[in-house]
């Protein structure tokens, strides 16, 4: 297994119902550290950067709307197969197919506000990570 890197980012809903530190429990007692965070509050054009991926579909503008619509927390967590355990900690995008025991099971709204955002790959992880850190904010 190989120590990856990935982005992770604690969605407005999230922050807003403070499940920022039971977010960041479930990633530390899962075997990923915590490399680099900060919260912030995107304006429009960081937003639509970041999810410049998805210009074209019908969901982009209300998916700003909302990534804009209050503070985020932003990581780089650490660990094997990085990707692939975040994305299992999170569970499925849709709150109603994520498995028990999985953030968006557990604390997700809806499919758009549920709470966390992780990297697909360790190709666009690495992408995101340098999207919105610089690499004297990583530290680890």
């Amino acid at each position: 297994m190989a120590t990856e890197r990935t982005l992770s980012i604690i969605k407005p809903d999230a922050t807003r119902r403070n499940l920022t530190g039971k977010i960041i429990s479930r990633f530390e007692t899962n075997g990923l550290r915590i490399v680099a965070q900060k919260r912030v509050k995107w304006s429009k054009a960081d937003a639509e950067a970041f999810y410049a991926v998805h210009r074209e579909r019908p969901f982009f503008n209300d998916l700003v709307a909302f990534m804009t619509s209050g503070p985020i927390v932003l990581q780089v967590l650490e660990g094997e197969d990085a990707v692939a355990k975040n994305r299992e900690i999170m569970g499925a995008t849709n709150p109603k197919e994520a498995a028990s025991g999985t953030i968006r099971a557990d604390f997700a709204e809806s499919i758009e506000a549920n709470s966390v955002h992780g990297s697909d790959s360790v190709e666009n992880a690495a992408n995101e990570i340098a999207q919105c850190f610089g690499k004297d904010e990583l530290v680890g």
